[in-house]
This record gives C-alpha cells, structure tokens and sequence, in this order.
C-alpha cells in the first residue's frame, strides 16, 4: 500500500471517529434534555452538524444509537476500554478491606451516576409508556448493573466475608437498590445532596449494611 494511501486511510478513520463523538454527545444531551421518545435522527444530525446518512454510517438507527450513548456516558468516554480494566475497578480489587473496597465502589457508583443518572431516570420513566425497544433497553440495563453488583458481592465475600446472618443474594439486592437510578435521583436531586455527600453516604451505608462494621 502506498503511503499516500495510508494517509487517505488513517485520514478518514480519524475523520469517522471525531464524527462519532460529535454524534454520541449530541444524542447524550438530546435525550436528556428532550427525551428518548421526542428525539429523531435529525435533530442528532443537526446538532452534531453531520448529515442524517453520517448518523446511520457512523452509529446506526435510533435504538443502536441509545446503546451508543449510553456506553459513552458509563464509560466516559469512547476508547474501547472495559469498565473491568478501568482504575477503580482494580483499586476495588486489589483493596486490603472490604471497607477500602466499598469506598472505591462508592467513588466508581458516583462517578457513574453523575454522568449517567439523568439518562436512566427518563429512560425508566418513558419505558412505562409501553414502548417496546426502550422496554427492552431498560430491562438490559437493569441486568448489567445487577452482573456489576454480582461481581463486587462476590469479592467481599470471597475476600472479606459479609456480617454474620447476611446471605450473598440479600447482599445484591441491598447495593443494587441504594444505586439506583432512583434512589441516586432522590438523594441528589429529589434532597438536594451534593455528590460528594451520596458518595459518602452511600460508602457508610453499604459498609454498615454488608459488613456490620
């Protein structure tokens, strides 16, 4: 390949991938501001200043373009990085406490919420309407964050082991529930809590709820 060719190629690769992010950010605050259900393709197109074709070349349809957005706004960015090989996840890992390992998971659940939060709550709201994709997409969501709080339950009680009389299972429900969607929109924004303050609370919380300590 001549090398005038590789950089036409490396060109438009670059070209696709700045394309992309201008896209997902645009979806991101669309879909917060007005809504899953009131947002089309065009106005992600216009807001990103690329053609409606570009949206479907770069990202896809709609539904594509939400499962898109939303790896964006949990990941933090579009690098093709798991969460599992994120920092936090290995400071969670390689924790001397299962209380350092609940206050690395409090910053990483924080961290997560303030971008993400806002996205969820109006996806659960307008998934009651009936709609059967976002239904769908909610219900994805929900079992994701239930893998993810498998996996850190597992670690404690590997590790650590929980308070006496708790069981793993109970162990999940307690910290899927304090973070979610709900329950982080009600402490920030339904009471006013800085994030910083629902990091804490939530470290202390999940520390008395699953250690006893």
């Amino acid at each position: 390949m001549s090398e005038g060719r590789s950089y036409s190629m490396a060109l438009r690769t670059e070209q696709t991938a700045v394309a992309r992010r201008r896209i997902l950010a645009a979806a991101v605050e669309l879909f917060n501001a007005n809504g899953y259900l009131a947002t089309k393709l065009t106005d992600v197109a216009k807001a990103a200043g690329v053609s409606v074709q570009t949206v479907y070349n770069v990202v896809g349809n709609k539904s594509v373009l939400l499962k898109a957005a939303y790896d964006v706004a949990i990941a933090g960015d579009d690098e093709p990085v798991p969460i599992a090989d994120r920092p936090l996840v290995h400071a969670m890992i390689a924790a001397r406490s299962g209380e350092e390992c609940l206050r690395y998971y409090a910053q990483m659940a924080r961290e997560l919420s303030e971008r993400v939060c806002p996205l969820l709550v109006m996806l659960h709201g307008q998934a009651a309407t009936g709609d059967p994709d976002l239904r769908a997409f909610v219900a994805t969501t929900d079992r994701e964050r239930r893998v993810g709080v498998t996996g850190l339950v597992g670690n404690i009680t590997r590790r650590f082991g929980l308070r006496p009389g708790l069981d793993e299972t109970t162990a999940q429900d307690i910290v899927w529930t304090l973070t979610s969607p709900q329950v982080v929109n009600n402490a920030v924004n339904g009471c006013g809590w800085s994030w910083d303050k629902f990091q804490g609370w939530l470290a202390a919380t999940l520390t008395a709820s699953l250690l006893g300590s």
